[in-house]
């Protein structure tokens, strides 16, 4: 059996362009067929796999075998280096308007703990299995970022990146589940990291002291499922908005901002929830982001005070007051927001932000489109693009 190789070649040159690695694609077709490879099938691979690698430079040969079943689909595949053995798919993670995560044909779901047995009763088995599949990044360990982590582990969620640079303070502690008066001058992200092992001793969990501004830790953040941005600087949420496009990784962003008057009279409890999947604007397109906030805040120390002094940068360092009620309800909606994605049980079309207006008692969500031209939209080739010199296509503190 041969494959004539005039309907792949040319995208083999694309995956070399792209820096991509190029995967063939076929189906088993038939809700009771068999995604494993046939005797023909793994022929086909010997014909084929020195030609994929040298058209498109890359050192690997990818194959995927895709079968039909009701309402969603099952596969096998691998992933091969040219001396090395076959490294077969687990799962596959479909990102958009909906998320969702689908095992592999052979990597059967393990039996699920009785302890979740209420929320198996709401969402369903597949939904309890996907928690506990992903891998979720929380950027800010805080009031709201410790808030998601304990929902989500106490959801069944088992793996986790946690990144803050920041120890604990003595106001922190009014505010981040887990803390105590004793953890006082402890890094924030092994403060959560100990809550979630003690209520979840078998959880993976990696501890980042450090801010998403940095490469490495964005790197890592490459990794996850999907992201919680619950930092409040702008240079992250810059960082994080570059993410959800150049990975298509899901990024749930959350903020509170708590207003006060002249007198010192609270006038304004506001919160927000931005989601960010392809084909929804990016936190820059919203206008969710102070670029010159942002700009600041990567400046050295002393650069940042002779511009402050001189006008040219805006001051940095007040103080935002911050109660738990609100961070615990801003992440409690963020959470509710990917379990909506993942279950679907809210309206169509979904919105692509929630805003709360707590001192009006009221809630409004909204969609919004990326802008022309910008790195977010589907035009720009940027969606899904991956690994890019320099990364993310941005520059980086040294």
């Amino acid at each position: 059996m041969t494959i004539a190789s005039e309907g792949y070649v040319r995208f083999l040159g694309e995956a070399e362009r792209l820096g991509a690695v190029p995967i063939w694609v076929h189906t088993h077709p038939g809700e009771d067929s068999w995604p494993k490879a046939s005797r023909w099938d793994n022929e086909v691979d010997k014909q084929i796999a020195d030609l994929f690698r040298l058209r498109s430079g890359t050192e690997y040969y990818s194959m995927l075998i895709v079968s039909p079943r009701p309402r969603c689909f099952t596969f096998t595949g691998y992933l091969q280096s040219e001396s090395g053995n076959p490294v077969p798919f687990g799962r596959a993670w479909i990102v958009g308007d909906r998320i969702a995560s689908v095992r592999a044909f052979d990597f059967p779901a393990p039996p699920l703990h009785a302890a979740f047995d209420r929320n198996v009763r709401a969402f369903g088995g597949g939904i309890q299995q996907t928690l506990a599949d992903l891998c979720v990044g929380i950027v800010g360990c805080g009031g709201t970022g410790s808030a998601v982590a304990e929902q989500l582990v106490r959801l069944g969620v088992r793996d986790f990146v946690l990144c803050d640079p920041d120890q604990l303070s003595a106001s922190n502690v009014t505010r981040v589940f887990g803390s105590f008066p004793t953890d006082i001058g402890r890094d924030k992200v092994d403060v959560v990291a100990a809550q979630l092992a003690r209520i979840a001793p078998e959880a993976e969990i990696r501890a980042n002291k450090s801010m998403i501004t940095s490469e490495e830790t964005a790197r890592e953040l490459c990794e996850c499922d999907i992201v919680f941005g619950c930092t409040d600087d702008n240079a992250g949420r810059l960082v994080l908005s570059r993410l959800a496009t150049y990975f298509l990784t899901p990024v749930i962003d959350c903020g509170v901002l708590l207003s006060s008057g002249a007198g010192g009279q609270l006038l304004g409890i506001d919160g927000r929830v931005t989601t960010l999947v392809p084909g929804q604007a990016c936190l820059v397109c919203r206008g969710r982001i102070d670029t010159k906030r942002a700009g600041t805040e990567l400046m050295t120390p002393g650069e940042r005070k002779r511009l402050e002094e001189e006008g040219y940068a805006p001051a940095l360092g007040r103080v935002e007051p911050a109660v738990v009620t609100f961070t615990t309800l801003v992440a409690a909606t963020a959470v509710s927001e990917l379990l909506e994605r993942l279950v679907g049980y809210g309206p169509e079309p979904r919105p692509s932000e929630i805003l709360l207006r707590c001192h009006d008692r009221e809630i409004s969500t909204n969609l919004q489109e990326p802008g022309p031209r910008h790195y977010c939209h589907p035009d720009s080739g940027k969606l899904g693009l991956g690994v890019t010199t320099p990364f993310l296509e941005q520059t980086w503190p040294q």
